[in-house]
């Protein structure tokens, strides 16, 4: 997801995106090294730990499914994208399926495309 997010980011400030945020069950220097390899820097992105679910799970964003928590652990978080304004959640896009709960053969509701196909 994160070199969509890139590769877009014309795109998304053309509709008024200003900071994309990666959040991600992890602690900071996960989160820092994360950013590192993708070669995030310069870019619209900011990469945010969730070290223990608090937010994951304040968001109803758990990924509770036994198959991918029995390869993952427990408290991991869906794969999502979500459009917030001024603090606001205008909408939440998951990739899960009936066959698919973690996104991994579909993540396209929560690439750029699927977010920006929810904004005006």
């Amino acid at each position: 997801q994160i070199p969509d997010y890139v590769a877009k980011q014309d795109a998304l400030r053309g509709k008024g995106v200003t900071e994309v945020i990666i959040l991600a069950v992890n602690d900071g220097a996960v989160m820092m090294n994360w950013a590192k390899s993708q070669k995030t820097a310069l870019t619209m992105l900011t990469f945010l730990g969730d070290p223990n679910s608090e937010l994951t799970k304040a968001l109803d964003l758990e990924l509770t499914d036994p198959g991918p928590v029995s390869k993952l652990g427990p408290g991991r978080c869906k794969r999502f994208a979500m459009h917030v304004v001024n603090g606001e959640i205008k909408a939440v896009n998951v990739s899960e399926g009936p066959d698919d709960p973690a996104g991994d053969n579909d993540p396209s509701a929560s690439l750029a495309d699927g977010i920006m196909a929810t904004m005006k």
